[in-house]
């Protein structure tokens, strides 16, 4: 359960929200809603504990399952399955389990003796907390999240951003937490994943909030909405399912029009006539009068929501490129034993759309970090063409340094680019005045999402390399995703679990994973872009 009291919360000297009261309690499952940068992201971290309100105080019973939208915890050299485990405290018990077995097998006497002892010390603890039924448990929630055992026995830092991702996941949904706050859960699912993580939250007894833009997620899981508008600094809480809050919301803002339209036409009247009294020195009380009740009357006003603004987005221009500005041959990739893929060839011609698809595992990020020049592949090489500019997006946005400001990070996708240009394109991604000067690593997924894009149109690339470029956008900033990938006339390799997006970018061919077979795009493709 969490209550939340008097909250108020800033970054830097941005208000975003203050006098927030709410409580979270059993069976509650609650849509946070708002446009990219309203705060939700800042909001969760807070109500986990992972940062400190401004003012107000947070009261929480039981146990918090949080899972930020770019999770980086754990011991790297850890397995992904006692990661998991450990949620429960299983993961080391799991492995002294292992070694006490195997050390029984010792031909020493002793060695042996002592791990029969110790095996039966560490199985009743095992027992004690759920013991081979939670292990089963963790195993099918692991698989119903497309996390193999292939995947499982590897250690943390050996797996990409959207492996950790459902790791972490994993964990908080078989930790069996009272109240969970998830950020953008369905990144990095397949469309199985998505439907089982619907099913799956539809029966937690415990409360959710749950911040997502998956519409058929929220519209099937929750009873509850808070929506977050930053323009007026407040959450609107709706008691009710997501179909129920859209009708409502929408039915709010009509009255609030016509509210706001009657009661300024009443105060302008009684400030007319006030104009007229008090020219009389007679009449200068009740004009005084007058003024005072026409103010009240305009105070008590609801505000009427501002249309959120969406940040303007076109790919840039492309630079003149020869022919084939980007090609590769015979690229394969493992990490120790285990091979993602081998023999990969692709020629990027100029302007030429490509979509790789594979299932989550496959190497699509691992490629397209090899073409972006990030990470060097096991054999084969990477040859760039005349006049090669690449423009790359990162799911996890690797390419923003969390270190430097908004505005740093913008001048050094283009060295040429003063402060007034830089600015320019920024204010038309939302970043107005101070915010330049924020550093990038207290962005929302949404933000980073935007400044990640804004660096790639000032870039001047011909070649863009997509990965995911829809994950943590509201609906309004995704179509303007979509209408930049439709307009867009240089090169494009996409990397997509959103048909939106591959329809967007009509490509010409398809390649795909860990299999190396490249093939001419056709409709039955489509089918496959969600599981993948």
């Amino acid at each position: 359960m969490l209550a939340v009291h008097d909250l108020e919360l800033r970054v830097g000297a941005r208000l975003l929200m203050e006098n927030v009261n709410f409580r979270v309690d059993a069976g509650d499952k609650i849509g946070l809603v708002g446009r990219n940068g309203a705060g939700k992201t800042t909001m969760t971290k807070v109500l986990a504990g992972e940062s400190l309100p401004t003012a107000g105080r947070i009261d929480r019973t039981g146990e918090i399952g949080y899972l930020p939208q770019d999770p980086r915890s754990g011991d790297p050299e850890s397995t992904a399955r006692t990661r998991i485990l450990d949620a429960r405290g299983l993961g080391q018990l799991v492995i002294d389990l292992r070694q006490a077995t195997e050390d029984m097998a010792s031909t020493d006497a002793k060695v042996s003796e002592a791990a029969m002892a110790r095996y039966g010390r560490v199985e009743d603890r095992f027992l004690a907390q759920g013991g081979y039924a939670a292990e089963a448990e963790a195993a099918a929630i692991a698989s119903n999240l497309a996390l193999p055992d292939r995947i499982l026995d590897q250690p943390l830092k050996t797996l990409s951003g959207g492996q950790r991702r459902r790791i972490e996941l994993a964990r908080i949904l078989f930790s069996g937490a009272d109240t969970m706050l998830l950020d953008e859960p369905t990144n990095h699912l397949d469309a199985d994943s998505v439907v089982w993580l619907r099913e799956f939250l539809k029966g937690y007894p415990g409360g959710v909030i749950m911040i997502s833009h998956d519409v058929e997620l929220v519209g099937e899981t929750v009873n509850k909405v808070f929506y977050l508008d930053a323009n007026r600094q407040v959450i609107d809480v709706y008691n009710m399912g997501w179909k129920h809050y859209l009708r409502q919301r929408e039915a709010d803002e009509e009255r609030r029009k016509k509210e706001r339209v009657n009661v300024e036409k009443k105060a302008s009247q009684l400030q007319q006539q006030a104009a007229r009294f008090g020219a009389k020195a007679s009449k200068a009380a009740a004009a005084h009068q007058m003024v005072a009740r026409a103010e009240k009357m305009l105070s008590g006003l609801d505000e009427v929501r501002q249309v959120d603004r969406v940040a303007k987005l076109r790919f840039p221009e492309p630079a003149a490129c020869g022919r084939t500005p980007l090609a590769a041959s015979n690229l394969s990739k493992s990490y120790g034993s285990l091979e993602i893929f081998t023999s990969v060839d692709l020629a990027i011609d100029r302007g030429s759309k490509v979509v790789v698809l594979g299932f989550n595992g496959a190497g699509k990020t691992t490629l397209l970090r090899m073409l972006a020049g990030v990470d060097a592949p096991d054999t084969g090489r990477i040859e760039p063409g005349h006049g090669l500019r690449v423009g790359y997006y990162a799911q996890e946005h690797e390419t923003i340094d969390v270190k430097r400001s908004v505005l740093e990070n913008m001048k050094s996708s283009s060295p040429n680019l003063n402060d007034t240009e830089a600015r320019k394109v920024l204010g038309s991604f939302l970043f107005t005045g101070d915010d330049g000067h924020k550093l990038a690593g207290v962005l929302s997924g949404g933000e980073k999402t935007r400044l990640a894009l804004a660096m790639i149109v000032v870039s001047g690339a011909n070649v863009l390399l997509l990965d995911e470029p829809t994950n943590n956008l509201d609906p309004a900033s995704r179509e303007e995703i979509l209408s930049a990938l439709a307009g867009y006339s240089g090169a494009v390799v996409l990397v997509s679990h959103d048909p939106g997006a591959v329809e967007a970018l009509n490509p010409e061919r398809v390649l795909i994973l860990p299999e190396g077979v490249e093939d001419h795009w056709n409709k039955e493709y489509a089918e496959l872009i969600e599981l993948a």
